[in-house]
């Protein structure tokens, strides 16, 4: 990484939590939970550039783990709200600690035969087949009349983390913020890791790391793994924001969405998901409230990044990254 990109990467970390701050000074609860969207987002994203930055896998399912967060949530919030157990005499929850740890778990469970069977497949099939569990999913839930069908379901309240009043906008943003910083700290730790050089030498010569007695398979499944979860996490997040979850949260939309966020900020690059997310979400709030047709213009940069500028907007103001 360059001293342009760390010094680029400070500022992006600053940013948002001075928005955020600053919103809260001035009584404008708003763009704090318009931060805390942009934070949700990235977190997402940061999952998914696990997979796709690192090693290489354009999954157009991972939004089949960003919906199950988001339905874990919801299922244990509504259960217990209603004081009724789930299944198996198991109780609903409205600890956020508690569902996090869920979700995760589940995602992760979901993610492991999804990749065992995507994964002996590669390119445009790896892409359909992610894409065909995705909808799997995505038609599961609006045929779940117990849980909303195609309406959703709402959460009655925010959910609650210990010590802090996260009903309030600038203290959920303070968890959220929190945990995308780990996200982020996760993502650094494994692309300067051995098992980072692996997943990179999976992505770019299989055959080559076959032969040092390291399965490409395996560590390309790990990733998918791991990246599952912490995209599933960002779904929690998202549901407790909104206080709603919606089969639309497991739509093909949403993977597309997500693999925008990583091309706008930054394929494989650090912060590229903040830079992303803060992008996508500043050209909904801004051109959205000025034309209904505010795609069009996300699609014209969209086109002009992936022409002029390949590493994103943190390549265009960093430079290239610099390896070895």
């Amino acid at each position: 990484m360059t001293s342009r990109e760390t010094t680029v990467n400070i500022l992006l970390a600053l940013l948002l939590p001075a928005a955020a701050l600053t919103a809260l000074l001035l009584g404008e609860a708003f763009y704090i939970t318009l931060a805390t969207r942009i934070a949700i987002l990235a977190l997402a994203a940061v999952g998914l550039n696990i997979a796709l930055g690192l090693g290489g896998l354009v999954s157009f399912g991972h939004a089949a783990f960003f919906g199950l967060g988001g339905y874990v949530t919801g299922v244990l919030a509504t259960h217990a709200f209603n004081m009724e157990p789930i299944a198996f005499g198991l109780p609903g929850t409205t600890s956020m600690p508690i569902i996090w740890f869920v979700a995760i778990l589940l995602c992760g469970l979901v993610a492991l035969p999804i990749g065992l069977i995507s994964l002996r497949t590669s390119g445009v099939y790896f892409i359909m087949i992610t894409l065909a569990f995705a909808q799997m999913i995505y038609y599961f839930a609006i045929s779940w009349p117990a849980y909303g069908g195609e309406d959703g379901l709402s959460l009655s309240m925010r959910n609650g983390f210990p010590g802090l009043n996260t009903a309030k906008p600038f203290p959920y943003f303070v968890v959220v913020f929190v945990l995308l910083l780990a996200g982020l700290f996760l993502f650094h730790r494994l692309q300067a890791s051995r098992f980072g050089a692996a997943l990179e030498a999976a992505r770019q010569n299989p055959a080559r790391l076959a032969a040092t007695g390291i399965s490409p398979f395996t560590i390309r499944l790990v990733a998918f793994v791991l990246s599952a979860m912490i995209t599933g996490l960002a779904g929690t997040l998202f549901a407790d924001l909104n206080r709603f979850v919606s089969p639309s949260m497991l739509s093909w939309h949403m993977s597309g969405e997500l693999i925008v966020l990583i091309i706008l900020g930054g394929k494989s690059r650090l912060f590229g998901p903040l830079a992303g997310a803060t992008l996508y979400v500043l050209f909904e709030h801004v051109l959205g409230g000025l034309t209904e047709r505010w795609q069009l213009f996300l699609g014209l940069v969209l086109l002009a990044v992936v022409f002029f500028a390949r590493g994103g907007l943190i390549g265009l103001l960093a430079g290239r990254p610099r390896h070895g």
